[in-house]
């Protein structure tokens, strides 16, 4: 069962009124940023590659088509018996753009990013709602504990 908007919006903090909906929160842009350097997945572990925040103009985050990781603002904390599913807000596919995300297991707190899938150029500001989080209830056996756990809170 998915939970209402007004219920995510408590484990998100402070969120703006236009930001509930009525099954989730809308997240933010914090920053965009595109990747230098090669990544590696292995079995015994991972390295994320090198990113470079993209400049912005007049304001706006100007994009080519490409791909980009876009982080969002929002402090998300996963409540127990929880599961977190970010979609992208219906403008960015009617803007020929995607956002590709992970699920978010219980027990994960911190600022997460999605994969920004450009098709077409456009230009987002920050602070602009370009997600959706919904949490749906789920059992599960423990917590998140993992590398990214407490990811960008107090400057991490």
């Amino acid at each position: 069962m998915f939970r209402a908007g007004s219920f995510v919006a408590e484990q998100l903090g402070p969120v703006a009124p236009s930001q509930k909906q009525p099954n989730g929160v809308d997240l933010t842009v914090e920053s965009i940023y595109t990747q230098e350097s090669p990544g590696r997945i292995q079995t015994d572990g991972k390295k994320v590659g090198e990113r470079s925040e993209v400049s912005l103009t007049d304001g706006m985050y100007s994009l080519a088509p490409g791909g980009y990781v876009a982080r969002y603002t929002e402090t998300v904390r996963i409540p127990e018996g929880h599961i977190g599913f970010v979609y992208p807000r219906s403008t960015l596919m009617r803007n020929s753009c995607m956002l590709h995300t992970a699920v978010w297991d219980a027990g994960y707190e911190g600022k997460g990013e999605g994969l920004l899938e450009v098709h077409h150029p456009i230009e987002i500001e920050p602070g602009a709602r370009i997600a959706q989080l919904v949490l749906a209830a789920a059992n599960h056996d423990g917590a998140y504990d993992g590398s990214y756990q407490g990811e960008r809170i107090d400057g991490q």
